[in-house]
């Protein structure tokens, strides 16, 4: 059983899908394991670090992905990576399938079993594995610190001979686990913290943290969260009165956070251009849904702007691949725990159970077609 680690071809992503620690944990699976030469350097793991754990470096992805029964990433592999993908092999990685069906039908076209990390289910068991969670808890904590950098200000209130500095205000839009990991940052930073979501069942988390909750609790409000804990889209007149109450405290804040993402959509839009112009100069805005269209009409993918009122908007892509060690070693324990459930412990090869929810929920290809009933190609 032969394991392929390969570097990610966007120069953007610094992650890296195996650290050390996995790589002898894989080991002991009985895999042998391929380390692309400058893998994990982005993530400060140089390769005798690879070689020392058990793995083997090689020169080219080529090289890697000989032979190759497993092949695990960070990104979704591009269109020469595919190419060279063993038929048959499994590649697990964060896909990003939505709107990127061309790409699904290539693996599908490769023969390859492709699973898209990012659609684990939410279910006990697999919570080890939910690359989602790693991730967005480490952009959360990212966004808080992104914000303070951006911001003229200390964040703690601090009583000095030379006067009292008043504590910062941070507003958090959208409370899952970025959004938490940022509340719970910020107010470690000493900030006050008031945030807002549309499921009422983050109210008691929001206040457990020590933040204060903002929101419309009318009857939609009550309602307004699926089976599987994401938030539902809101009524065009529960937008409305949301908006009117958020435009109000707006105005007084001086760092807010958005986080707001609906799997397969586009990101709501929360904060308008008549917001932004309601903040002092000096206020910050972070918003980490802008590779999906962005919460703030004014954010920009990869940009800070500045608006003419003074008002910093950060969009940094990627931002969980601004810590990428962490971001790294938490991505790889996830793809160790997925990788376990499938190897016959005894034969040391992969024994995949096509019936198994984890297996159904995470397999986009298999056999050369597409299986998942979200991007099954239409008739």
């Amino acid at each position: 059983m032969r394991i392929a680690i390969l570097d990610e071809s966007p120069a953007s992503e610094p992650r890296v899908a195996a650290t050390p620690e996995t790589v002898k944990k894989f080991i002991v699976l009985g895999a042998e394991l391929a380390v692309q030469k400058g893998a994990g350097l982005a993530s400060g793991i140089v390769d005798a670090d690879y070689e020392a754990a058990g793995a083997t470096v090689a020169k080219t992805a080529k090289e890697a992905l000989k032979g190759a029964d497993i092949v695990l990433k960070v990104r979704r592999p591009g269109e020469a990576e595919i190419k060279a993908l063993p038929a048959g092999a499994l590649v697990a990685a964060m896909m990003d399938p939505y709107g990127n069906e061309a790409a699904v039908q290539a693996l599908a076209e490769a023969k390859v079993n492709a699973f898209a990390m990012e659609f684990m289910p939410r279910i006990t068991r697999a919570q080890v594995m939910d690359v989602l969670s790693s991730q967005a808890n480490l952009a959360g904590y990212r966004a808080v610190i992104d914000g303070a950098g951006e911001y003229g200000r200390a964040l703690p209130m601090m009583m000095t001979a030379a006067g009292t500095v008043p504590a910062a205000k941070i507003f958090v839009m959208g409370v899952g686990v970025a959004g938490l990991q940022a509340i719970a940052t910020a107010r470690r930073l000493g900030a006050i913290v008031t945030a807002t979501d549309v499921r009422p069942a983050t109210k008691e988390q929001v206040e457990s943290l020590g933040a204060k909750f903002l929101a419309v609790e009318d009857e939609e409000f009550q309602q307004a969260q699926t089976a599987g804990g994401y938030a539902k889209e809101m009524s065009k007149d529960y937008q409305a009165k949301q908006a009117a109450l958020v435009a109000s405290h707006i105005a007084k804040q001086d760092i807010v956070i958005t986080t707001a993402l609906i799997p397969g959509r586009s990101a709501p839009r929360l904060i308008s251009k008549e917001m932004v112009e309601s903040m002092r100069a000096g206020s910050v805005i972070v918003d980490l849904a802008v590779e999906r269209g962005g919460n703030c009409e004014m954010a920009r993918p990869g940009e800070t702007v500045v608006t003419p009122n003074g008002v910093r908007i950060v969009g940094h892509l990627n931002v969980a691949g601004r810590i990428p060690a962490t971001a790294s070693s938490l991505y790889a324990r996830n793809l160790y725990a997925f990788l376990e459930t499938l190897i016959d412990k005894d034969n040391k090869a992969l024994a995949i159970d096509w019936d198994d929810e984890i297996v159904k929920a995470t397999c986009l290809t298999r056999d050369g077609a597409v299986v998942h009933p979200n991007f099954q190609a239409k008739a």
